[in-house]
């Protein structure tokens, strides 16, 4: 994670955004942001976080999930995993309630 990348509330809640729509292509996910028509290509780990969003859930939730199914060191993890979900956020696929 970057020095200039801000890091979540274990207890924020993420929710995937209302404005899009998502199918399952096997390997990967990809995402439709029906405002714009912008679409996304999740895959590896970030497709089980988006399946973990199907219902809002804390980050601590997601990070206990994903340390339990990867063999990943948690530092590693919620780095990560933060990541992921700002990234997320920024493009509007997900919100993030502090």
């Amino acid at each position: 994670m970057t020095k200039n990348m801000r890091s979540l509330s274990s207890d924020a809640v993420v929710t995937a955004a209302t404005d899009q729509v998502s199918g399952d292509m096997g390997r990967h996910v990809l995402v439709l942001r029906l405002s714009d028509g912008g679409y996304f290509s999740l895959e590896g780990v970030a497709v089980r976080v988006w399946e973990l969003l199907n219902e809002p859930r804390t980050v601590r939730e997601i990070e206990t999930t994903l340390l339990a199914e990867y063999d990943v060191a948690a530092e590693q993890c919620r780095s990560d995993l933060d990541q992921l979900l700002l990234d997320l956020a920024a493009r509007g696929l997900v919100q993030i309630q502090q």
